[in-house]
């Protein structure tokens, strides 16, 4: 059923709204050779980014191939080199001889394998004759480039849920021979995406850690001009014959942070509860259903927290920014400043809150902080 509040997957073109200036440098940095990074929460809009980047792309002319690698399941390396090496193959073959014919004359002197029972038995176009040596590994990460020479045109590689890499077995040396692929191939005809909704974990790797240190840039995502967001909906609303209050509607991306994910959500099930005038009281029912298919895992995310992580949340909702002054230890029963430096550190890597440029705390879900401070710590609007 067409509608005109999409949020079950990545959209584009008129469904796709804002983040014009991130698709301009998101393109401008690939056609020039760079790799991208971005890491941003969890339904924030990173793949409708890049798929109407890519698209607007084509549109002007640019040639090119794409593969999606998806590490959320990644947990070794051969799972990682695996999936890698079975997005690729995909982006440039369909047929059981093209896969053969790629793993033959790109991945000489492996153990890749293309087998054509297996494939048969799980579509499965990649796979292993015998444990992963370094040749396999270094073979498989130049994949990319000698696959865009063998076809004549870039490939762009997304690697969605980076973060994920720190799950491989040695991992950090692993990286460095990534790294070492990377620096010896740059400004060639292949380059990559790195993904992440984990924004603490993606943190550690690319401002703590410093990996692919000056091979990659960050691209933030800002957030989406609220009249944007509010043309988008009141003219959703209008195709089905509904109408709703602009500064109604105003409102609602305040509440949400202009997260587009939430408010095209919120709206679809507006857009089910009445037949013509969008009320205070319709919105109202639609927070609550909204609040009610999401509380399970907001009470998930709070369940192991302890009584000072606890604290430190609340604090964070009360708008505190220094929590080792003595005030704000005290209040809220924060013991010290070396405990206030584990809480923190313990609440980023739940995901739960990141600190910006200035040090000031960010909760990362706007609707889990609108639950945290209505429901859960039952604090007054």
């Amino acid at each position: 059923m067409d509608t005109a509040f999409i949020y079950y997957k990545p959209v584009t073109g008129k469904n796709n709204i804002g983040r014009h200036s991130e698709q301009t440098t998101i393109a401008n940095l690939l056609e020039q050779g760079e790799n991208v990074v971005i890491y941003e929460p969890a339904k924030s809009g990173k793949k409708s980014l890049m798929q109407q980047t890519f698209l607007g792309m084509r549109i002007s002319g640019k040639q090119f191939g794409t593969a999606e690698v998806h590490m959320q399941h990644v947990r070794s390396t051969e799972e990682f080199l695996l999936e890698m090496g079975s997005a690729l193959l995909r982006a440039e073959a369909t047929t059981p001889d093209e896969y053969a014919g790629i793993v033959r004359n790109c991945l000489p002197d492996t153990h890749f394998v293309f087998d054509p029972e297996l494939y048969t038995a799980t579509d499965a176009v990649l796979s292993l004759s015998w444990e992963l040596d370094e040749n396999d590994i270094r073979s498989m990460l130049c994949l990319p480039w000698r696959l865009a020479a063998a076809s004549g045109k870039k490939i762009y590689v997304i690697l969605d849920e980076f973060q994920n890499i720190t799950f491989l077995d040695n991992w950090e040396k692993f990286i460095k021979l990534f790294e070492d692929v990377v620096r010896s191939s740059q400004g060639s005809l292949c380059n990559f995406i790195f993904l992440g909704s984990a924004v603490n974990a993606m943190k550690y790797l690319f401002e703590e850690k410093v990996i692919f240190h000056r091979q990659v840039n960050r691209v933030s995502i800002g957030e989406i001009d609220a009249r944007e967001i509010t043309d988008h909906i009141v003219k959703g609303f209008l195709t089905s014959g509904k109408v709703i209050d602009r500064d109604l509607m105003m409102s609602v991306c305040k509440r949400f942070r202009g997260n587009i994910w939430y408010i095209n959500h919120f709206a679809s099930i507006c857009d089910h509860l009445t037949k013509g005038y969008i009320t205070d009281a319709t919105l109202q029912e639609a927070l609550d259903m909204l609040i009610s298919i999401h509380e399970p895992r907001f009470k998930e995310m709070v369940s192991d927290l302890t009584g000072f992580q606890l604290s430190l949340l609340r604090a964070t909702l009360d708008g505190c920014k220094r929590f080792s002054s003595a005030d704000v230890i005290e209040r809220y029963n924060l013991h010290s400043s070396a405990n206030v430096r584990r809480l923190k550190d313990a609440l980023c890597k739940k995901e739960i809150i990141t600190f910006g440029e200035n040090d000031e705390p960010i909760v990362l879900d706007p609707l889990f902080e609108y639950w945290a401070r209505k429901y859960f710590f039952k604090m007054k609007d």
